[in-house]
């Protein structure tokens, strides 16, 4: 799967977790989950348990502790197809 989709998708499960959907408009591979989203860290873990349930894979706790950015969950994922 190519990183534009999979941000794509990774758009689709952000939104219910962002609260101000406008800032969803302008995401980047740099954009930061936590600062640039206000996603809070215990819906991060949310947001990792749907990426696995999506993508169909497992992320580990080493990995879903290095992300951090859209790039960083682009990484992983593909990781963890390939």
């Amino acid at each position: 799967m190519d990183e534009k989709k999979i941000i794509e998708e990774m758009i689709k499960i952000l939104s219910p977790y962002v609260k101000d959907a406008a800032l969803l408009e302008n995401v980047s591979g740099e954009t930061h989950i936590l600062d640039d989203l206000k996603v809070n860290s215990a819906r991060l873990v949310d947001v990792i348990i749907k990426c696995e349930d999506v993508f169909d894979i497992e992320i580990d706790d080493d990995d879903a502790d290095t992300i951090r950015t859209i790039n960083d969950a682009v990484s992983v994922i593909q990781k963890k197809l390939a």
